[in-house]
């Protein structure tokens, strides 16, 4: 079909857009129609048996039909057929007839264009026959290179003069990028044509080059591996035939690359001694016994963090963000820690050896619950550093710390190397709980091994038996927790510094339930905040009648049943949108009340004195008891006293004799013995015949509880003092104090909690010794100091003018 079997041109024709291909007037080609405006152009191309204007869309507006969406330059054909296909688009098999201009578009609902062919430009033959040969010879070699050139397109070049035709041929085998395609397209000078496609060709020349060279390699490589993966199937179908285990090998492969990549972050001797035991591994037959002890000797070595230590940098004020933020309280304990860590931050910031700056180990002190590990977590969350947790509580085998010795199956590292396996770094926070309960048996001192891990100088070359070579500790920061201080070993505190955590004053508790308890186990128990609400009330009685403690273990449970409690309410009732409990229905979420510190005796007695005593869950009111007996001066003790306060009996009981001997306490005449002469005459006795003549009786109630303590001197005392004479004790007042056999009154320990214990108990009035008056008032809750008058005393004496009353 010919041009000259249409209308003359320029003539006005439909104009269809192609987003994908590329189109040449030598060209038939199946075109998909999916836009409208494209079918509708066809449709009327069809029905007017006229011409089609195909063009391509300009790059990065597909999709459009707009005229300035489309390139200008096309090609003009003829539709010779037309199917409409299941999916709604329209296929049309297209003939290309020639090239062919938009010379005036005609917008509408079918895109429509005056349309004009293209006149090519004449050109020299005898030039454009030798750029041709050129371009022939390139082709010629691309084919060489790619396969994918069809061989029957090259027997139409070589065989075609006809320049502009073989351009569009190449042009169209080459698959050019659309806009490159458009230029050459409409170069209408063919020897500027042919020259800029040759460029292109030597360009697709040196890219196929550069791809069968790698393609070579990659078939090389894989001819390769494929060759290394038969020969090793060969060879383990071989072995296996032998009964040869390649595992093994595999195996120690493993840890020879892994000792290799560890080898730069690891000492000398550390390396030496892992690379000597992995070659007596690989030689040692597999069946053999120690073959199992090495390879588990090779797996806990290799798990070790050599080289790895937390990036964040050591800041003061993030430490004490995290403290206030996760306790409330503790402001003395809160304060020494960020004094701690503020030394280890300027000794960075300075430069200087963190072994120049280390000081004592930090130890915290005090009655189980007030939050000890609590804080060491605070610790490391605010360095930025693995928390490992080390219970030392019964410790007795010296190996669970040092590591056992390779000898025997099942030896493996001690506590210390397991710890930095699992927090995978050699910078980890280490708590050593409940150091005040190591033991010591038969298989050696832990405390003895303790002495070296916390020693700065000795633990940057700490050896496990396990190891048995040197790792660096002193990256680490350790951190112990006791109750008791004066059970841990006199060289081992000699190394620590303590930060005593006391109790919390029944304030300080609400705070932290309402703070901290609650919410937490609101959310632990699939509660929401709206569903369920403790009142202030209930929440103080749950404190005051519920719970027996120095810290806030036992609350935390009272108020995890609570929401246990409450969680059942609200399934069972689904009517129910929210639980409120009270101080009138908080019975109805508890069990029975337990009280701590009894109240005070409603009125005065004669011999019945409160005690103040110090115990690992804070502070309690000791009841003594005095009674006397008519006998020969004798002494009976009971309450199972321990050997300190038996002492303490004793020397009271010396004390009131002296003070009754100097007449410092009045004994009333009816009290006095008295005896018949011969003459039948009452005779008068002194007054040191009312020691003499009775014996007294020496109680503190709870016989069960061991007691014990160098606390209790002026309260035996008092009790003595006030059966003697008969005098009655203010049931409001309580003490604590030891006396010398001269009647002074020493310090004690352990005040904040007593005097907590006696606020608790609805004391009115607190003696206590006159040093800890003057240094340790600064330690006491306010809210303690308001209700209760504290009253220094320096003697016996002073202890005496307060105690009777009228």
């Amino acid at each position: 079909m010919q041009l000259s079997d249409y209308e003359a041109f320029p003539t006005q024709l439909p104009v269809v857009v192609e987003d994908e291909l590329f189109l040449y007037p030598f060209m038939i080609s199946p075109i998909f129609l999916s836009n409208q405006k494209d079918i509708d152009a066809a449709t009327m191309a069809m029905e007017n048996n006229s011409l089609l204007f195909v063009t391509s869309s300009i790059s990065g507006k597909e999709g459009e039909r707009g005229f300035d969406a489309m390139y200008k330059v096309g090609v003009v054909g003829s539709i010779m057929r037309k199917v409409h296909l299941p999916d709604g688009r329209v296929k049309i098999l297209f003939q290309g007839l020639s090239r062919a201009k938009i010379v005036e578009a005609v917008e509408g609902e079918i895109n429509e264009a005056m349309i004009d062919t293209v006149e090519l430009e004449p050109y020299n033959e005898l030039k454009t026959n030798a750029l041709m040969d050129i371009l022939r010879g390139k082709i010629k070699k691309l084919s060489s290179l790619n396969s994918n050139i069809p061989a029957d397109l090259l027997r139409t070049i070589e065989e075609n003069d006809e320049p502009n035709r073989i351009a569009d041929l190449v042009s169209s085998m080459l698959k050019l990028d659309k806009e490159v395609a458009y230029k050459l397209y409409i170069e209408l000078n063919i020897e500027k044509r042919l020259l800029a496609l040759i460029d292109v060709i030597t360009s697709e020349i040196e890219a196929a080059k550069i791809q069968k060279e790698i393609r070579t390699k990659v078939h090389s490589k894989i001819e390769q591996t494929n060759k290394e993966y038969f020969l090793k199937e060969q060879l383990k179908e071989i072995q296996h035939e032998l009964g040869i285990d390649t595992q093994r090998e595999e195996e120690i492969s493993n840890f020879r690359e892994k000792i290799e990549a560890l080898k730069p972050h690891m000492h000398e001797d550390a390396f030496k001694e892992i690379s000597k035991q992995l070659e007596r591994f690989a030689r040692m037959h597999p069946e053999s016994a120690d073959a199992n002890v090495l390879q588990t000797y090779l797996e806990w070595v290799l798990d070790l963090p050599f080289g790895k230590f937390t990036k964040q940098n050591l800041s003061v004020e993030k430490v004490a963000q995290e403290l206030d933020k996760d306790h409330y309280s503790l402001e003395k304990p809160k304060e020494r820690i960020v004094e701690f860590f503020s030394v280890r931050e300027l000794a960075s910031l300075r430069g200087l050896k963190q072994k120049e700056t280390n000081g004592a180990i930090l130890c915290f002190a005090g009655p189980p619950g007030v939050g000890k590990t609590s804080l060491a977590n605070s610790i490391a969350t605010a360095l930025g550093r693995p928390l490992v947790r080390i219970a030392l509580g019964g410790l007795e085998d010296v190996n669970e710390l040092r590591g056992h010795r390779r000898t025997y199956v099942g030896a493996m590292p001690g506590r210390l190397v397991q710890g930095l396996i699992e927090g995978k770094s050699m910078d980890p926070v280490i708590v050593l709980d409940e150091i005040d309960k190591v033991g010591r048996s038969m298989r050696g001192d832990p405390t003895a091994a303790l002495l070296e891990i916390l020693d700065p100088e000795q633990n940057v070359k700490y050896r496990d038996y396990y190891l048995n070579f040197n790792i660096d500790l002193s990256k680490a920061i350790f951190i112990a927790t006791a109750n008791e201080v004066g059970r841990i070993p006199a060289p081992l505190r000699d190394r620590m510094e303590f930060i005593g955590l006391n109790s919390y004053t029944p304030r300080e508790k609400f705070e932290i339930a309402r703070r901290y308890l609650i919410p937490q186990e609101t959310k632990k128990h699939a509660l929401r905040t709206s569903e369920v609400s403790i009142s202030d009330k209930a929440l103080k009685v749950l404190i005051s009648d519920y719970t027996r403690e120095a810290g806030v273990r036992n609350l935390r449970r009272r108020i995890a049943d609570l929401m246990r409690k409450s969680a059942r309410r609200l399934l069972e009732d689904r009517s129910l949108n929210k639980i409120s409990i009270t101080k009138k229905n908080l019975e109805k979420f508890t069990d029975k009340k337990v009280f701590e510190i009894s109240p005070v005796h409603p009125e005065p007695q004669v011999g019945v004195v409160n005690g103040l005593a110090w115990t690992a869950v804070g502070g309690d009111v000791l009841t003594v008891e005095a009674i006397k007996i008519k006998g020969k001066g004798g002494l009976q003790l009971t309450g199972k006293l321990g050997d300190v306060m038996k002492e303490s009996v004793r020397i009271a009981h010396s004390v009131v004799k002296i003070l009754i001997d100097e007449h410092k306490l009045p004994i009333s005449p009816s009290i006095i013995p008295h005896t018949i002469n011969e003459k039948e005459e009452r005779i008068e006795l002194d007054a040191s015949e009312v020691y003499k003549r009775y014996d007294l009786h020496i109680h503190v109630p709870e016989g069960a509880t061991p007691k014990d303590g160098p606390s209790a001197g002026i309260a035996m005392v008092s009790a003595i003092a006030s059966v003697l004479s008969e005098k009655k004790i203010d049931n409001k007042i309580a003490m604590t104090g030891e006396v010398t056999l001269t009647g002074n009154v020493l310090p004690i320990g352990g005040l904040k909690e007593k005097l907590i214990a006696a606020y608790t108990a609805g004391v009115k009035r607190a003696l206590i010794p006159l040093k800890n008056y003057e240094r340790d008032m600064d330690e006491i809750p306010e809210e303690v100091i308001d209700a209760v008058k504290i009253i220094p005393v320096k003697t016996i004496d002073d202890v005496l003018k307060e105690i009777f009353v009228d």
